[in-house]
């Protein structure tokens, strides 16, 4: 078994935006990178009447990003991501060398 570190922030907390709630819901988002541990694998959250279940944690570089990594993230590409994150945090520069947790989830499916 993999260890983690503590979590900085709860689970609740992982996705809050309507608007990537809504890109979650819909199967278009499938991860969230955050600075500190929302999530271990294996735990679960609700958005609204979907229940996910986070399947990976790792870091990651901000430099290593790719458009892939943006679209996983609910954005059409790597820039629009970026600034995005720049104007939601004010004062923030793009290092390539800073590291992100990735919270990978999914819709859990019932059985």
């Amino acid at each position: 078994m993999e260890t983690y570190p503590e979590k900085t922030c709860s689970i609740e907390r992982l996705v809050t935006h309507p608007k990537l709630v809504a890109a979650a819901k819909a199967g278009l988002k499938t991860q969230q990178r955050r600075d500190g541990v929302y999530a271990w694998p294996g735990e679960t959250f609700a958005l609204e009447d979907i229940t996910f279940i986070v399947t990976r944690l790792e870091r990651q570089r901000l430099g290593d990003l790719t458009d892939e990594h943006a679209r996983a993230e609910g954005y059409p590409a790597l820039e629009s991501y970026r600034s995005m994150i720049l104007r939601m945090h004010p004062g923030m520069t793009w290092n390539p060398d800073s590291l992100v947790w990735v919270h990978t989830f999914e819709a859990r499916k019932d059985t």
